[in-house]
């Protein structure tokens, strides 16, 4: 599959602090590539390399087959930026915004038909500064959209956005792959990552630590699966322990966290209590995540 980007050996430092050591990867036309990280992770500093925001301290990058420093202008006409912090004047209308934006470059979309995709025809007369949270970064996106890219980079786009405009956003994200657009995101959201993207990179300081699909990296880990449950009586925890691919059992009040691996794990649970009488409740079951492989090769939560 041809490729929409290539890194090769990217190295940026500021003073004393390496913010990015040495990485490579490619990201392939057409898909939704993530790069996933706590913050202070290099995820953003790699990305204005890629835009040609920032020069390289080493290494080389290609984008859309241009070098991002010595072909900046050309290539600004080929790509769509959301960054990770972002602002407008607070009385700038938001017709007036995309209008101007739509100036910048040589080709551009009509605004009126992106306005009503992305749902902000009703505000187009709105005051920027009483937008929310969620109609703001929709606006961005705009934006971002207007030359009508081939390549479409999202820097931190839910950071700060309740669970429902969290979850508008990432169809917005589908829907900019569907019209045959390359994304380019950066998240501290595992779940994030794990829902949206074809291809993982896992970054930690500066590093590449894994990448590949989410399905893939999950997989890898060869994590346990949980059972978690309530119960409220003490009971002989001997029967679960016995159950076929049970590796451990905990109990936090009345709290139960079964681990273990295997298709039949959950029925092997189910099955010891309700053979030993055990009354319970609230059982669900709890999938190894992005965030579990993160863990697994850090050996560190996912900061914020």
């Amino acid at each position: 599959m041809e490729t929409a980007i290539v890194v090769e050996g990217l190295r940026k430092v500021y003073g004393e602090v390496v913010a990015v050591d040495g990485i490579s990867f490619e990201v392939r036309r057409g898909e939704i590539f993530g790069m996933v990280g706590p913050n202070g992770a290099g995820k953003t500093t790699t990305i204005e390399c890629i835009e040609g925001l920032r020069r390289p301290d080493e290494g080389t990058v290609t984008t859309l087959g241009l070098d991002p420093q010595r072909d900046g202008y050309e290539l600004r006409e080929r790509i769509g930026v959301q960054l990770q912090e972002s602002a407008l004047p607070n009385r700038i209308k938001v017709w007036e915004a995309v209008d101007m934006f739509a100036s910048f470059y040589r080709r551009s979309v009509d605004w009126k038909p992106l306005l009503e995709r992305l749902g902000l025809a009703e505000k187009r007369n709105t005051d920027f500064a009483k937008l929310s949270g969620g109609q703001k970064q929709r606006l961005f996106i705009a934006l971002a959209l207007i030359n009508d890219p081939e390549l479409v980079f999202l820097d931190e786009l839910t950071t700060g956005l309740d669970p429902q405009a969290r979850r508008a956003m990432w169809q917005l994200v589908f829907d900019i792959r569907e019209q045959g657009k390359t994304v380019f995101l950066t998240t501290h959201f595992m779940e994030e990552a794990e829902r949206l993207c074809d291809r993982v990179a896992i970054v930690d300081d500066g590093r590449i630590v894994a990448l590949d699909s989410p399905e893939k990296l999950v997989r890898s880990l060869g994590a346990e699966k949980r059972v978690v449950f309530s119960v409220e009586r003490a009971f002989d925890e001997a029967a679960l322990r016995a159950v076929p691919g049970v590796t451990k059992v905990e109990r936090n009040g009345e709290r139960v966290t079964v681990y273990g691996t295997g298709d039949r794990l959950v029925g092997g649970v189910v099955n010891a209590l309700e053979t030993g009488g055990v009354p319970f409740r609230d059982l669900r079951t709890e999938q190894p995540t992005l965030e579990d492989v993160f863990l697994a090769l850090t050996g560190k939560q996912i900061r914020g």
